[in-house]
């Protein structure tokens, strides 16, 4: 391997790849140094991009994280200094933590933020590397994603709450969504927008993240271990942050009572009107009332609530802030002890529905596009698609042959070329 390799990789991406093995690895920066016959301060350095590396030593490293050297130089870099630009979004969260906690407090404050910081530069890393992997298999295929990017939008002139519903509004519109609920928000932010969605797993006070870079465009990834509605909201959530300031990387974490920064007071107002808007659920509402001699009933609103594949609390909010329901509903059925999940079950109402694709389904095209054109060998394939080989080839297959069902309701294969070219050239 030629040094210029190395030369021409940052220091700071190549970092976080090694880093995101280790601890792939499952094992710690003192094993590393161990195994490297250097200080554990070196390998300190060699993940932060502080200290570049010899080809000797990442051959050395990559053997014993149980990778190919082509993992760690042989993909483009999606997002140059992703990694470090989420380190210092945090760190500077533990520098208000440390200014403005008093002496008793700041060690245990200051100790929680940096476990925090650990837990979110691994799930930083496995963006960055879902993206990476992503450009990867464009470039292979010689497919770019086609992007429908707005400007950002203006959020000066009104209060955070006021400016969400105006972008939801007005992005609505502008993808002619029209008002009523959205059943497929990712796949028409994935093919309208050109944003890349990813679902995996975080820890659990972690909802999403955002960043933006120039070659990806805007990537996303959702925490797949959280229910449907609360993964929906997410989504929601960070396209809001996307739309008004695209250009600083976003943490999510599940909010505690109330909000107090604007920008994420606006992303919640967005997320709540884009889902639910104003018109549509206004519309429904009234002609549910208007179907039935009494009032709304609770099994109205949770299958409502189904409906727009948002939580019940979410939908009862919306409708008390819409003056459609009285102030305070859902604090009242908090007290009476209501739960959602059994209220659910009642109505055969599905709460969780399982994720149909943790990876994007042009994501998983390409890599069977590149695999039939023998452009990756099968264990690639399976890395790309985070599965082993048997599950892989079941992609593979289920992608090559598209099924259809006929009248009598048996199952036939329809075979599908994806090389095939439709427009008559």
């Amino acid at each position: 391997m030629e040094k210029h390799i190395l030369d021409n990789i940052d220091p700071t991406v190549l970092g976080a790849r090694l880093q995101e093995a280790r601890r792939a690895r499952g094992v710690t920066q003192q094993d590393a140094a161990d195994h490297m016959e250097m200080a554990r301060t070196t390998v300190v350095a060699i993940e932060k991009g502080e200290r570049r590396l010899t080809p000797h030593e990442l051959i050395k490293l990559a053997s014993f994280y149980g990778r190919p050297v082509s993992d760690f130089v042989g993909r483009q870099s999606a997002m140059e200094g992703f990694v470090p630009q989420f380190r210092a979004a945090l760190t500077r969260e533990s520098s208000t933590i440390r200014a403005a906690a008093s002496s008793s407090v700041r060690r245990s404050k200051v100790k929680q933020q940096a476990d925090v910081e650990a837990e979110f530069e691994k799930v930083a890393a496995q963006l960055q590397r879902l993206a990476e992997d992503y450009l990867e298999l464009e470039r292979i295929c010689g497919m770019s994603m086609a992007k429908s990017y707005p400007p950002l939008y203006s959020t000066s002139g009104a209060t955070p709450e006021q400016a969400g519903e105006e972008i939801a509004n007005a992005e609505r519109n502008r993808l002619g969504l029209g008002d009523g609920p959205l059943s497929n928000l990712r796949e028409r932010l994935e093919s309208d927008v050109g944003l890349q969605i990813f679902y995996f797993p975080m820890p659990p006070k972690v909802a999403g993240i955002f960043a933006y870079s120039d070659a990806p465009g805007g990537c996303i990834g959702i925490n797949s271990n959280h229910p449907r509605d609360r993964r929906n909201w997410s989504l929601a959530h960070e396209y809001g942050h996307f739309l008004t300031s695209r250009y600083q990387v976003e943490i999510t974490f599940l909010p505690a009572s109330k909000r107090s920064s604007a920008r994420e007071r606006l992303a919640d107002s967005f997320a709540e009107c884009f889902l639910m808007p104003s018109s549509g659920l206004n519309r429904r509402f009234t002609e549910i009332h208007r179907s039935r001699e009494k009032s709304i009933t609770l099994a109205d609103l949770i299958a409502l609530a189904d409906l727009y594949q948002v939580s019940v609390q979410a939908l009862i909010l919306r409708l008390e802030n819409l003056r459609r329901l009285p102030s305070g509903t859902w604090d009242k059925l908090e007290r009476d002890g209501f739960k959602v999940r059994k209220a659910q079950q009642m109505l055969e109402i599905e709460a969780n529905p399982p994720i149909k694709d943790a990876l994007p389904l042009r994501y998983k095209m390409l890599a069977v596009s590149a695999y039939n054109r023998e452009e990756l060998s099968e264990g690639q394939l399976a890395k790309y698609l985070r599965t082993d080989r048997v599950q892989a080839r079941l992609i593979v297959d289920e992608i090559n042959r598209g099924t259809i069902v006929e009248k009598e309701g048996k199952f036939s294969n329809l075979p599908l070329d994806l090389e095939e070219c439709l427009d008559g050239r």
